[in-house]
């Protein structure tokens, strides 16, 4: 008898470093790597490109149509396409990061994106980071965390992350927008970020990297 899918849902607020943990954690268990956010990235920057208001939920849904994101696993890694070209790049930027909170707080554009992301978990034994996987998404995930780190500490990590990749912009930018993306994402109507009651809460702000991936695949080994 074959083995029953294991679904992970790991969420948090921006910076907290669900994307590459979770990456790890897949990896070192076995299982598949969603990114969802990644999924309103590129709702997000198609609006961008095709000057879509994205304060304007009604402009967005109009296009949603248009919109054809998917994820392929490449080598072993995740890469976001969308409408055909490889976006996995551009949609990391800091203003496709706003467009990104701002799209998914449009009921139609979860909606849009719910079947997608279920389907994966349906088919494989995935780990899926998001704002409301455990809450909405995956709410019979087989196991669920709650990432979390201190406000200063999640913007220390993506401001040095940004400047990495050759970003210019500064650690009071990144800290204001991780606030303002934080306030709107865990107060807005459809699907608002929150940690699901039977979720595992994990604070890495004293953790390095390595550290906080070995927290999460203990606590997900513990409960599987």
């Amino acid at each position: 008898m074959a083995k029953p899918h294991v679904s992970v849902a790991i969420d948090g607020p921006v910076g907290a470093g669900k994307s590459s943990i979770a990456r790890n954690a897949a990896k070192t268990l076995g299982y598949i790597y969603v990114d969802t956010g990644a999924l309103y990235r590129a709702v997000g920057l198609f609006c961008k490109r095709s000057g879509v208001d994205i304060a304007d939920a009604s402009a967005v849904e109009s296009v949603l149509t248009e919109v054809r994101p998917e994820i392929r696993l490449i080598d072993g890694v995740q890469h976001i396409y969308l409408n055909g070209e490889d976006v996995s790049e551009e949609i990391r930027l800091p203003e496709i990061s706003m467009a990104a909170s701002a799209v998914s707080a449009i009921p139609a554009v979860r909606a849009a994106l719910l079947d997608l992301q279920r389907n994966m978990a349906e088919t494989n034994s995935v780990i899926m980071d998001g704002r409301d996987i455990g809450t909405v998404v995956l709410p019979n995930a087989t196991v669920k965390i709650f990432l979390t780190a201190k406000p200063e500490i999640r913007a220390k990590r993506r401001y040095d992350e940004l400047c990495a990749k050759g970003v210019a912009t500064t650690f009071e930018e990144v800290l204001s927008d991780l606030n303002t993306r934080d306030y709107n994402d865990s107060h807005r109507e459809t699907a608002p970020l929150k940690q699901a009651d039977d979720a595992v809460l994990a604070d890495t702000s004293e953790l390095d990297f390595e550290q906080s991936c070995e927290l999460v695949c203990n606590i997900i080994k513990e409960r599987v």
